[in-house]
């Protein structure tokens, strides 16, 4: 097993775990246990509001003085007027069937990390900021390094990894198909052609000099065991930490978890216009997996909202997008310090 040691150092951390951030499925509590145990804890900002991120900052501090990630997206939204009518549309049976008026339908909350995130950023001084689809402008992106944060991005080609190198990523995350939630790609849309974590993260590892972070299908210490023994410096993972208690999923969802099959998670773009790794229901199954009519991302995701407000609290995952990756099987229900700890005994 190949042991490198840097991202300890790099990130000031004990354990070479990092929590996902996974937006929509957890706040402070998570990121806070998962660093007071040693490992890196993650909040996902793009769903937050500025003064949420303070709040929930402020509560990650109030519980560990150990370092933690703040997580942005780096998209750049198209709004089409047409396609998302006609994406309305097509859901409108839905909306019949389930009782919603469709003029409860609200903008698409995904923002994408600009001027106002990056002053949270300068104001907070997280240890580690990390970005999702790539990165921001440089300009921003050199104010997030000169208040001090180590910048991570997911890559899931050898190019997007060089791409980020290039740019001054202190280390990388290399994404692999079977990851959990939105795919990282920015440099290609060919999820078809999406690698493998076990595929990808040696390759990433030969492609740059600085740490790699393996990512997808990593739930239990087997798993980390196998990152370091294709050269990663530490393991992400997202999917093992949902049935934690500190995880802020529905019930509707859990349930959904705990009956997972090794199969039963599906790369599909109906609930936000961006694929993504997700368990399979009626939307997937009726509208996609994948879905030509589906608005570019975020934008899709302001129509299924209203129907998953009212469907999931009655316990119906129809239109709920589950999160979820491959190894989903392999998720337990323990504490999230516990879990770090157990996780970190596969990196040796």
């Amino acid at each position: 097993m190949t042991k490198d040691a840097r991202i300890l150092d790099l990130l000031g951390i004990e354990l070479p775990i990092l929590q996902a951030p996974m937006a929509g499925a957890q706040g402070s509590d998570l990121a806070a246990a998962v660093s007071g145990a040693g490992g890196l804890g993650a909040l996902p900002c793009a769903m937050l509001a500025p003064e949420q991120i303070r709040a929930e900052v402020a509560a990650i501090r109030a519980r560990t003085d150990r370092p933690f990630n703040l997580n942005f997206f780096c998209h750049a939204p198209t709004p089409d007027a047409a396609r998302e009518a006609a994406w309305r549309e097509r859901l409108l049976p839905y909306y019949r069937e389930t009782g919603v008026d469709p003029a409860s339908i609200k903008a698409a909350s995904r923002a994408p990390f600009d001027d106002a995130f990056c002053a949270i950023v300068e104001d907070v001084r997280p240890a580690v900021v990390s970005f999702h689809f790539g990165l921001p402008a440089d300009a921003l992106l050199a104010r997030v390094r000169a208040a001090g944060a180590k910048i991570l991005s997911s890559a899931t080609t050898v190019a997007e990894a060089r791409w980020l190198a290039a740019r001054g990523c202190d280390a990388i995350i290399a994404q692999g198909a079977e990851a959990g939630g939105h795919r990282g790609m920015f440099l290609t849309t060919d999820v078809a052609a999406q690698v493998g974590t076990m595929a990808l993260t040696p390759q990433v590892v030969d492609a740059v000099s600085v740490p790699v972070i393996a990512a997808g299908g990593i739930a239990d210490a087997r798993g980390v065991a196998a990152a370091f023994a294709l050269g990663a410096s530490a393991a992400q993972v997202g999917t093992a930490y949902l049935l934690c208690p500190e995880a802020k999923i529905s019930e509707t969802w859990r349930k959904a978890l705990r009956e997972a099959a090794d199969d039963s998670s599906v790369l599909t773009n109906v609930f936000s216009g961006r694929p993504a790794r997700g368990l399979r229901n009626r939307l997937v199954n009726e509208q996609g997996p994948l879905s030509p009519h589906a608005p570019a991302f975020p934008l899709a995701s302001a129509a299924v909202a209203p129907l998953r407000a009212s469907t999931e609290p009655q316990g119906c995952g129809d239109f709920a997008s589950m999160w979820t990756g491959q190894a989903g099987p392999l998720a337990k229900e323990r504490s999230a310090q516990q879990l770090t700890r157990e996780l970190a005994r596969g990196a040796g």
